[in-house]
């Protein structure tokens, strides 16, 4: 009988509630961490297509429910799915890039270079937005060094290729200060078109801002050239003293101090991507 208490007693040091006993708190808390530690690094099926641009997450679960959405070539419809950051997930055939997208409105002041890197520029408009994200954004088309007003920054590089392409026709209104008082003949001839190298330019609008001061101007227009404001006013024998982007693609200045920035809002992104 003692023998048998014995042998029992021996082989309960395998025994499961015994073994756990044995371990304690401290290292079953280290083996969780360790068996947990795959798992951090995997990202809600949803997150992963709004931090790639698409849509929001509440939308991004509508997407997968219908079936829109394939994992490594399959179709996925579990709301609960986990991917790992190498997952190849496609939207409509389009493969995703979980990066997460960020968009910045600068209101430009005068004196800086709209560039990443310039080794002879001695201010860059990348340090007006310095910490103001840890993702590498560049600006959206550009203003010249001494043009103020609304610049966009981004990674999204299909909204990129969106706002800066010719076919897409985004608005843009520049206040203009000239150096005499624009005549209403020369108004005229802005909206019918100048011939910047060989390519007429036309405005879509031109008004003055204060009847008072005609040497005040806006002007609106689509197209994407170079100093293209400058050089229409250059043409009809014109000097720009002073050149202001106020609105951009729907975005304009309100609450936005010069030398400052912004994020934009879920709601001012879905306008620019429509």
């Amino acid at each position: 009988m003692k023998d048998r208490e014995k042998r029992v007693k021996k082989e309960g040091a395998g025994d499961p509630e015994k073994r756990v006993k044995k371990e304690g708190a401290g290292d079953r808390e280290k083996r969780v961490k360790k068996e947990g530690a795959g798992d951090r690094e995997m990202m809600r099926l949803n997150k992963y297509i709004s931090n790639s641009g698409v849509c929001s997450r509440r939308d991004a679960d509508n997407l997968i429910s219908a079936g829109e959405i394939k994992v490594d070539g399959q179709t996925v419809t579990d709301l609960g799915t986990k991917v790992s950051p190498d997952a190849r997930v496609e939207y409509k055939g389009k493969l995703l890039n979980p990066e997460k997208k960020v968009y910045i409105l600068l209101n430009k002041p005068a004196g800086y270079v709209s560039t990443l890197d310039d080794p002879h520029a001695d201010k860059l408009v990348t340090e007006l937005i310095k910490g103001a994200c840890t993702e590498r954004v560049y600006p959206v088309g550009r203003l010249d060094r001494e043009t103020t007003g609304l610049l966009l920054f981004t990674n999204d590089g299909e909204l990129t290729r969106k706002l800066t392409h010719p076919s897409q026709r985004k608005k843009k209104v520049y206040h203009v200060h000239l150096n005499r008082p624009l005549t209403r003949n020369d108004m005229i001839k802005l909206t019918e078109g100048v011939n910047i190298e060989e390519e007429t330019v036309a405005a879509d609008a031109v008004a003055y801002p204060d009847n008072e001061d005609k040497t005040q101007v806006g002007i609106e227009l689509h197209s994407g050239q170079n100093r293209v404001v400058r050089r229409m006013f250059e043409a009809l024998g014109y000097k720009v003293k002073k050149l202001d982007r106020v609105y951009f693609a729907g975005l304009t200045k309100k609450n936005l101090p010069r030398g400052k920035w912004r994020h934009l809002s879920f709601k001012e992104v879905n306008i620019l991507k429509r």
